[in-house]
C-alpha cells in the first residue's frame, strides 16, 4: 500500500474538497452556514490565506485559497478550521447520535496556472448545477460565483443555457 503525500509549496494555490462525514448533508441549514463562515473567519486571523472561490453544498464544499509567500502549510488551516467548526455544531449532531462531522481527509490539488484557477474556479461555481440543486449558478447562495461577476470574471448568466458546462484535467468527486 502506497502511502499518500501532500506537496506543500509556500505561497501556493490551492483547490480542495472537504466532505462530510458519509456525505451527510450537515452543511444545508443557516446555523450551519454562519458557523463554518465564522471558522473561516476565524482560521484566516490566526493563519492568513486569500480566499479566491468558494461553494458550499449540503455535504461537502469546494474552495480555492491562496496562501503566503512564507506559508504552506494548509492542513493546520484545514484542522483548524474543522475543530472550530465541529465544536459548534457537536451539540445539534449529538442530539442525532452521530460522533463525526467530517471525513477524515480532504482532497487538495496544486493550481498550476492561471489557466488551471480558472478552470477549478468554473467546477466551485458549476458545481451546485452539476448537483442538481439550481439551474444556474447565480441561483445558489453558498457560492463566490456573483463576487466574480461583480468583478467582471463571468457574466451573470454564465452556465444557465441548459448546456452542462464540462470541466476538462478531472475535477472530479
Amino acid at each position: 500500500m502506497s502511502e499518500y503525500h501532500r506537496l506543500f509549496v509556500k505561497g501556493g494555490t490551492y483547490f480542495f474538497t472537504v466532505v462530510t462525514h458519509d456525505r451527510q448533508p450537515l452543511l444545508c441549514n443557516e446555523a450551519a452556514l454562519m458557523r463554518l463562515k465564522a471558522a473561516f473567519r476565524y482560521v484566516r486571523d490566526k493563519h492568513p490565506y486569500r480566499m479566491e472561490g468558494l461553494v458550499i453544498l449540503p455535504d461537502h464544499l469546494h474552495c480555492i485559497w491562496r496562501l503566503p509567500e512564507d506559508d504552506g502549510n494548509f492542513s493546520i488551516r484545514w484542522n483548524l478550521l474543522k475543530r472550530y467548526f465541529s465544536i459548534g455544531m457537536s451539540s445539534s449532531v449529538n442530539k442525532r447520535r452521530e460522533k463525526t462531522i467530517w471525513q477524515r481527509r480532504f482532497w487538495e490539488h496544486l493550481i498550476r496556472d492561471e489557466s488551471d484557477l480558472h478552470r477549478c474556479l468554473d467546477y466551485i461555481h458549476y458545481n451546485p448545477v452539476k448537483h442538481g440543486y439550481v439551474t444556474s449558478p447565480c441561483d445558489w447562495a453558498s457560492s463566490t460565483f456573483k463576487q466574480h461577476v461583480k468583478q467582471g470574471h463571468y457574466d451573470i448568466n454564465w452556465g444557465c443555457d441548459g448546456e452542462e458546462v464540462v470541466i476538462k484535467n478531472g475535477l472530479n468527486e
